[in-house]
């Protein structure tokens, strides 16, 4: 068994395997490229485990019905997190790639507005969901995805990312609602 808890074997997989890549996709943008990560079993494992403990409670005990992750990073940390902690998946798209029913959210980007969808269907009403993705920056993406949870009429229990970019403060778009990231840069 490995040494040390979740959070730390998380927190070293993702000082070691994620790399800077300045000026993409645009000059003056560091991009953390998680490619490296994934393509590591153990520090991919390590930081799923960390990602999920924020779907259980103080006794490992699973505290969330669904596991929801957005596009498209979102959607690879998501759905192993979903099955650590023994639920279902739920993707949330960019507009028009669901093909039934959905609710939509426009949201503000640094360079514009996009769109996300959920199924209407996907989280049914009193559900707790935990939202999964790698990095909160402002926060807008996050946010659209928990309005989209709202629309379901269910709740989102909590937030959990590979990596916060502290600088931008995006945990103030999300509200009170309990947010982990393994590492904040």
């Amino acid at each position: 068994m490995a040494h040390g808890s979740v959070t730390d074997r998380a927190v070293e997989a993702l000082t070691r395997l994620v790399r800077d890549v300045p000026d993409f996709p645009e000059p003056g943008v560091l991009f953390k490229d998680i490619t490296p990560l994934l393509a590591d079993a153990a520090g991919f494992s390590a930081v799923v485990e960390g990602l999920a403990a924020a779907g259980r409670d103080a006794s490992g005990a699973t505290r969330v019905d669904k596991v929801l992750g957005m596009e498209a990073r979102g959607f690879i940390l998501a759905a192993p997190v979903a099955l650590s902690l023994g639920v279902g998946f739920v993707p949330v798209r960019k507009a028009g790639k669901l093909p039934h029913d959905t609710h939509s959210v426009a949201y503000a980007l640094e360079y514009g507005e996009a769109v996300l969808e959920l199924h209407r269907d996907a989280v049914a009403p009193g559900e707790r969901v935990l939202v999964v993705d790698d990095v909160l920056a402002t926060g807008g993406t996050a946010r659209a995805t928990y309005d989209l949870v709202t629309a379901c009429g269910a709740t989102t229990a909590s937030f959990a990312f590979l990596m916060e970019l502290g600088f931008l403060d995006g945990r103030a778009a999300l509200g009170d609602v309990p947010s982990t990231a393994l590492l904040t840069v």
